[in-house]
Parts: C-alpha cells; structure tokens; sequence
C-alpha cells in the first residue's frame, strides 16, 4: 500500500489545485464530481447535510453549527477549504482528521476512475469527503462550498437546511463583477422547499435571495433580523457571555465563547440562528449547547481566525483576505491602544490588491512576504504597490523571515498583525 506522503504527492501533482495555480483549475461544472461520486456509489445521496457558502464566514460558521449538532451527541462531519497545513483539516468528524489511511485507501481504490475522469484536487476532494462520512456513519455533515454556490463541485448535495453568511467582492474573474452577480451563484445552493438563512441582511441584494427562495418554494429568514446576542459583564478576559434573544425573546442565557475577532458576531448570529431553525428537525437540547459552547473551537479543530500567537506583543493572525473582511479587521485592530503597529503582509497574486492595501493604516511598519504557493504574489511587487499609496516597509524572502523581522522589531507594547491570505497565516500558526 503506498505511503501517505506519496498519495498526497499524487493528488497535488496530477490534479488542478484552485489554492496553488488559481482560476485555471476552477471549473463551473458538475460534471466530474458526479461521475466519481457515481464510481463511489454516490455517497452524498444518503447523507442529511447542511450547506454554507457565503464571502466571509463560511468556516466559522460551519464549526459553529457543526459543534452545536456535536454537543447533542451527534457524529459529525465537517468538509471546509483549504486547508492551512494539513490536507486532513478539510474532512473532519466530531473535530478529528481523516485518517491518513483512509485517504491512502481511496486514492488506491478509485486510481482508475481518477485518472479517467480527470477530476480538480477540489472535485477529488469533494468525492474523499462524501465517501468517508457515508462510510463513518455520520449522523450529518456540514459541508461549506469552495467557491460560489450554483456550480461548486459541493452543490451535488440536498441539504435540509442552506445557509448563506454574507456577499462580498471576491473572486470577481470567476463568480462576477458586482455583489448581485456574486449573490446569484451564491443563491444557487437553496434547494427546493429546503429552508435558507441569509446571516446578513444587505439592501442591494436580498431580493437575489428572495426571488430564488420563492422560485425552489424555500422558507427563507435573514438571521440578524431574527437573532440579536447580548453581551454580560464577565471575570475572565479570554471568555464572552452571551444572551440569545430571539424574536425579542430570551433563547439561550449565558452563553460563554471563546470566539475572539470583530466578526465574529454576525458569525454567531448566523450560525445560531441556523440552529434555531434546526430545531424543528433535530432534537435540540439548548443546555447541552452552552454545557460545550466554552471548548467548541477545541473540540471542532477551529484555527486559523483571529488567533493570537502572543500577548507581549500581542501578535494576531487572521486569515481575512477580501475588501469585506479586511475592512473589519482593520477597523478593529486601529482601536488598540498600541506604541506601534507592524504589519506582516502577504496576498496571491491573482487579486487586485489596490483597493485592499487602501484599507491599511499608513502609519505602521511594513514587512512584505510571498506565501510560500504558486499563487503568491512577489514580495518585491506587493512592496512597489504598497509604497505608491504610502504603505512603508520591507520585503521578505519568506513569511517567516517577515515575522521574525517584525518580532526583533517590536517592543513589548507593540502590535503585530499576521494576514492578506490564509496562506501567509498557514506559514505561522
């Protein structure tokens, strides 16, 4: 049986991968994910499932339900991406990887089909997850699209519940110019008579939703209307205490998170109201949900967002990387109390970063890096950019040697923020 490195080395190198070369390996089609789900004898048929897709928020949103369906005692599996270091983060059940032998396992077994199809890494990936919560037995999976909605290689699914976290400009070359034309891919994953939370109401393009909510004859809400999150005073500084008020009514009291980040709570208002929803299909138990609520990014294998890597100094990396995520970000990181802001700094290449570098502050230190991927874009560029609209600094040969230079940098009272891609992050987690 082949080793585990060799598999891997045979999915990265035969296949088209979005996260290494960008748009040509990203095909709007559904084509090959159903013929090498039909050769696995279609697992995604006899799976009840929850679909996310959405700009920003997609990952969290997807733990946050998957761990609120994990504390009721339910086997669950989770399917998000990319992964940050480890291919096994994409595929999941209750928080644990895929193991590598089972991965070995279906390289091996669909090898022919494989190599007749001709599926993307995505689509491959696509087929691996299926397979494996069919064969675990999950009792439901979370499963979060790559990119749009209407011809992401997940939309082979029916869910019993679809949720949409919001619409920003991203990937403009592949899902379209303006957020209406985004928000129509991205509405392609409400099915008929299924239910559909759209987490934030915005004004240009909610009759998107609605119209193709009425036309699949789909109960549609729009959480933020719906959920409103109190916070309570609290002793302990890594934890949040919330209230969850529905409809004006108390739902849930004192609920502790550990869910740090300025986006955190739309995050949370879409994914709880999801669950909400949930209720009227699963048996639900509110108390067991804030019982595991305070552990939920530990016991879901939740990283990557917000996270901070030092408190002197306080070093955060997040993997926002659109105008919608970053300017939420930024926002929140300008009102800290800091003596200097230095700011490790790296996007791929395939995205005009000119109105994103616009949103960073002019007053900070600079380190400019290429995330070690095809896709990275150079350091030296990024740099030449980034000084024509007075963003000040150095580039790197590496994330790591940009982070090390920023850490040598910095005093105690100082800040530094890690991001522009989760690639860059990737390199530091």
């Amino acid at each position: 049986m082949p080793k585990y490195q060799d598999t891997l080395n045979f999915m990265f190198a035969q296949l088209p991968m979005y996260h290494r070369i960008g748009a040509a390996a990203f095909k709007k089609d559904l084509t090959n994910t159903l013929a090498l789900c039909k050769a696995c004898g279609d697992p995604h048929l006899v799976l009840k499932t929850i679909h996310i897709a959405g700009t920003n928020g997609k990952g969290t949103v997807s733990h946050i339900i998957a761990g609120c369906l994990q504390s009721q005692g339910y086997k669950v599996g989770v399917y998000t991406s990319p992964h940050y270091k480890d291919f096994r983060e994409r595929i999941k059940i209750n928080g644990l990887y895929i193991p590598k032998s089972y991965i070995i396992k279906f390289v091996a077994t669909y090898k022919k089909e494989i190599e007749q199809i001709k599926p993307s890494f995505f689509e491959m990936t696509v087929a691996m997850a299926f397979s494996y919560f069919r064969d675990a037995g999950v009792d439901y999976a979370v499963i979060e699209t790559g990119l749009g909605g209407k011809l992401d290689s997940t939309n082979i699914i029916t869910p019993i519940l679809s949720v949409i976290t919001n619409i920003s400009l991203d990937h403009q070359s592949m899902l379209g110019d303006t957020l209406i034309e985004i928000a129509g891919e991205k509405a392609g994953i409400i099915k008929p008579l299924a239910p559909c939370v759209i987490g934030e109401s915005q004004a240009e393009i909610s009759d998107v939703f609605i119209k193709k909510a009425t036309q699949t004859k789909s109960p549609i809400f729009f959480a933020d209307q719906h959920l409103a999150i109190l916070s309570q005073n609290h002793d302990q500084e890594d934890e949040n205490k919330i209230d969850v008020i529905i409809d004006n009514t108390k739902w849930i009291s004192g609920l502790v998170h550990k869910l740090d980040g300025p986006f955190q709570q739309a995050n949370i208002i879409t994914a709880l109201y999801a669950v909400y929803l949930l209720r009227k299909m699963i048996n639900i138990d509110e108390i067991k949900i804030t019982k595991f609520f305070p552990t939920l990014a530990e016991s879901t294998s939740y990283i990557g967002r917000w996270q901070i890597l030092s408190k002197s100094p306080l070093t955060i990396a997040d993997s926002a990387h659109n105008e919608g995520g970053l300017q939420i970000v930024l926002e929140k990181l300008k009102s800290f109390n800091t003596s200097r802001f230095h700011v490790v700094l790296g996007f791929v290449n395939d995205k005009d970063v000119t109105k994103i570098l616009l949103l960073f502050p002019k007053n900070a230190t600079y380190y400019f890096a290429k995330a070690n991927i095809p896709r990275g874009l150079d350091a030296n560029l990024l740099k030449t950019t980034a000084e024509s609209l007075g963003l000040i600094g150095k580039s790197y040969q590496s994330v790591r040697s940009a982070y090390a230079a920023a850490r040598r940098s910095a005093k105690s009272d100082d800040m530094i923020y890690i991001g522009g891609s989760i690639f860059v992050v990737a390199e530091v987690i």
